[in-house]
């Protein structure tokens, strides 16, 4: 017997995110999703990355939220979290980023990601409506386990705002329809078992899970966790219906640094410059099934 989907939320209302993947799909290929620190290593440097992200060719936006606590990230991520909290990052700040950004884009899906701790000192409906207000499409609560998203998702009813569940490897068969009860967006595939940016899946681990997912689900699929160079973001957005690119394009930003850990003349057009090399090699590989 066919497994049960997962069903959305009660009041979810699709917003950008199921715009532009219907639209990607339409163009028979993935979604390039990079990813950025808020204030990493100040507001300036993040704000300007952020602004250039989409002419670069970003489908959606991924946005960290420092936090001194950032459990599932690796050092990559968490030295970016801790430059940022030093240049005054915080959650309000990260929403300020994005209320900046709609200035200038209303298309680009922008999806938080971050703790529950800073979502519950602000005030969890406050900041359902604050996020919505200023633009945010989606919500990646790290930390938050299906069994607790109560504290959450009742706040989330009505809005245009997606929470987005990832699923690892480790989540089997019969725990698959809880995590993905409710969720919206995309699914967010944790592609290794362990922290961000420390290895890569294989293109055989990938293929052996996107399947098992989309049987209990008809949301995107974007693949994160280990996804580091052009060739892996295009074999992830191929098997599945889009990249996250984190650890790598931080990577670059810290290599533009000077000594002091401060931005340089060249560290935005660095970082840009990496994410035109991931969204080349993307919509150069493109789903035949989808444009035939």
């Amino acid at each position: 017997m066919a497994p049960v989907k997962a069903q959305l939320a009660a009041g979810h209302i699709p917003g950008r995110i199921a715009a532009r993947f219907d639209q990607l799909r339409k163009q028979g290929r993935g979604a390039l999703i990079p990813f950025l620190e808020a204030y990493d290593p100040d507001l300036a440097t993040s704000l300007a990355i952020l602004r250039g992200m989409p002419a670069a060719g970003a489908d959606l936006i991924e946005i960290g939220v420092p936090f001194t606590d950032p459990a599932a990230d690796g050092p990559t991520i968490q030295r970016a979290g801790q430059r940022a909290l030093k240049a005054g990052g915080s959650l309000s700040g990260a929403l300020a980023m994005v209320r900046d950004f709609r200035t200038q884009d209303h298309d680009t899906p922008i999806v938080l990601m971050g703790y529950l701790n800073p979502i519950l000192a602000y005030g969890v409906e406050r900041f359902c409506q604050d996020a919505e207000a200023t633009g945010v499409d989606g919500l990646i609560v790290v930390d938050m386990p299906p069994e607790e998203s109560d504290e959450l998702t009742p706040h989330m009813q009505g809005r245009t705002l997606d929470l987005i569940r990832l699923v690892a490897p480790t989540t089997d068969d019969a725990r698959l329809p809880l995590v993905l009860h409710g969720a919206g967006g995309f699914v967010y595939y944790v592609a290794i078992a362990g922290i961000t940016g420390t290895r890569s899946a294989t293109v055989d681990d990938l293929a052996r899970a996107i399947p098992r997912i989309r049987a209990v689900t008809d949301l995107p699929i974007a693949i994160g966790f280990g996804v580091r160079t052009p060739e892996q973001a295009s074999e992830a957005a191929r098997i599945a219906d889009g990249a996250v690119v984190a650890s790598a394009l931080i990577e670059t930003l810290v290599k533009s640094l000077d000594a002091a850990g401060c931005a340089t003349p060249g560290t935005v057009e660095q970082v840009l410059e990496h994410v035109r090399e991931l969204a080349q090699a993307i919509r150069g590989n493109t789903h035949v099934e989808a444009a035939a």
